[in-house]
């Protein structure tokens, strides 16, 4: 019989080739990976083969080892609720399910391959279901947080042109509300136990939907999802990744930061609508074999979070900084997590002390990880590299990350400037494809041989990275909000986070009657539209006027001193 390559650590593994589809000669020029071994990072690079669909290359290929016996008795998914409810699927299941979800796309909703779906589902098992069925129909899928609000919806519907939007009860009057200015969208799916008029129920077509269905055979570069990300100026940017982009382009994370086996259970407590939730719970854990674990958890608790740790055979955390800090708090001695053996973090800058603690009263250290939208994983704390407290890690493989200035000049260690990307002769196979329709933007990444990340930095001289957020951007992002007329950015002391950005703001003479707490969350609300979510002003404080030199320059340092009672 012949073989086929699964792209699991980007090393050679043989497995049994499956009906109907057939082995590209570009495999043969696939080989062996280790952390210094450049030469085969770059024949990876070169020799992305012609075609790869990772619901019928990796997960069918872990469906067959389930089949034979090689793959450990672990769940492919495993879901439950504050409830009491719980879905485990094997991979063979997942298999399984996903035909018939893909047959619901495809048939009742009329969707073919390179439409765009929007999809807008909390943390529920068909949100895992749907996103293979996209991968193995070739649907575009673009995720979004149950968080967006009517407008956020109608200018993704709009400006994506989506045919489909799949949604949850909590989003749906929303939806409603805004369907009929998107001539574009034909269909509105409903993930519910309950049916609700003009929508097609997903639950009753499934019931009714065949398990036969044959993957398309996608291209590597074919687009496969797109997210919405935001930057400093203008409207959310459509980045769209390719079949290859995520799903081989996780691998590297998956084996170096996540450090993932087959017998691993994770945890990645992100919302659906971040790209985190796709590396961390789909492609770097499904690559390995890995299962993935999910807590429904509509809003974070402490309790419940320390419960479920204890309660189950987790080995693998990944968490927001925030959560870590609120965790801390608590006597973790009281806890024991007989499972857990690796703890991931990200999206935010932690603070050291967290760290400490954490490290103290568990024996676990915390591995800190930065990323972007468009280009997955960029720096993280990795497997045998030691730990520096407040750096985000060393550059992750296959990136060559560097400082650069204005000019695009390499930066000296120690000097802060932009997180950049050096690119080379090719574009990396795990980079965005592009900004979808608007080009100007996709340029305007490239600064000479730089990708520009847009965020800053400094690396010190062992090649640790450490993150800034500048006070310029979230100023810039303020300024565009026409109640504000000035804004000065500044940290402040902060109990659970240590430090964090205090805004302070010169109200627009129409706004100065306004109501201060729900303006407050109308300016927090527009810079995390405009720039990281992480970055938005956790205070914000109204003043007359801000402190200026004769010549009109800020002085920041008199808002900071005032802050940290340096005054």
């Amino acid at each position: 019989m012949k073989n086929i390559f699964c792209y699991q650590t980007f090393r050679l593994i043989r497995l049994t080739k499956p009906p109907g589809r057939h082995l590209h000669k570009h495999h043969q020029l696939w080989t062996p990976l280790t952390l210094t071994d450049f030469e085969a990072i770059h024949r990876c690079e070169r020799s992305l083969p012609k075609n790869f669909n990772f619901a019928a290359d990796v997960l069918e290929q872990w469906s067959q080892k389930e089949k034979t016996g090689e793959r450990p008795v672990n769940p492919a998914l495993w879901w439950v609720n504050d409830k009491g409810d719980e879905v485990k699927w094997s991979f063979r299941e997942l298999s399984s399910l996903s035909r018939k979800a893909a047959n619901v796309l495809t048939k009742p909703c009329g969707l073919q391959r390179g439409d765009r779906v929007a999809l807008i589902l909390p943390r529920v098992p068909e949100w895992w279901l749907l996103n293979v069925a996209c991968i193995r129909t070739g649907i575009v899928f673009m995720p979004g947080t149950i968080q967006l609000t009517a407008k956020d919806i109608l200018y993704r519907l709009r400006v994506s042109r989506a045919k489909c939007i799949v949604a949850s009860d909590e989003v749906a009057p929303a939806v409603e509300s805004i369907a009929l200015e998107c001539p574009d969208l034909k269909t509105k799916l409903l993930v519910s136990s309950q049916t609700r008029n003009g929508w097609l129920s997903f639950q009753e077509l499934f019931q009714l939907a065949s398990e036969e269905h044959s993957c398309v055979e996608t291209g590597s570069e074919e687009p496969m999802a797109i997210y919405f990300t935001s930057g400093t100026t203008g409207s959310p940017k459509m980045a769209q990744h390719s079949q290859s982009s995520l799903s081989i382009g996780s691998t590297l994370c998956g084996r170096y930061w996540l450090d993932l086996k087959s017998s691993d259970i994770i945890w990645n407590v992100s919302d659906t609508g971040w790209i985190k939730a796709a590396i961390g719970s789909v492609f770097s854990s499904w690559l390995y074999g890995a299962c993935v674990f999910v807590h429904q958890m509509v809003q974070f608790d402490t309790d419940t979070f320390l419960d479920t740790l204890t309660t189950y055979p987790i080995t693998t955390l990944c968490s927001p900084p925030t959560a870590y800090r609120m965790l801390v708090q608590k006597d973790l001695k009281r806890y024991k997590f007989k499972s857990l053996r690796r703890c991931m973090t990200g999206g935010e800058p932690l603070n050291p002390e967290v760290l400490e603690q954490w490290r103290a009263q568990t024996g676990l250290e915390l591995y800190e990880g930065y990323g972007q939208t468009e280009v997955g994983v960029i720096c993280a704390n990795q497997k045998g590299q030691e730990i520096k407290p407040g750096s985000m890690g060393k550059r992750m493989l296959p990136y060559d990350v560097q400082i650069i200035d204005e000019n695009g000049n390499v930066l000296p260690p120690g000097k802060e400037g932009e997180i950049a990307l050096r690119l080379k002769s090719t574009r990396p196979f795990c980079f965005f494809s592009e900004y979808v329709d608007n080009p100007e933007k996709t340029a305007a990444t490239v600064r000479g041989e730089f990708y520009v990340t847009g965020d800053r930095g400094v690396m010190d001289s062992d090649g640790y990275f450490w993150y800034r957020i500048g006070p310029f951007e979230v100023e810039s992002a303020l300024i565009e909000h026409p109640a504000v007329a000035e804004s000065a950015v500044v940290s402040s002391p902060d109990r659970i986070r240590g430090e964090v950005v205090k805004a302070f703001v010169v109200l627009a003479a129409p706004f100065k009657s306004s109501n201060p707490e729900k303006l407050t969350l109308e300016l927090q609300d527009h810079v995390k539209k405009l720039t990281a979510p992480y970055k938005y002003p956790r205070k914000v404080e109204f003043v007359q006027e801000l402190p200026k030199t004769v010549t009109g320059k800020i002085k920041r340092h008199v808002l900071r001193d005032q802050e940290w009672g340096r005054t």
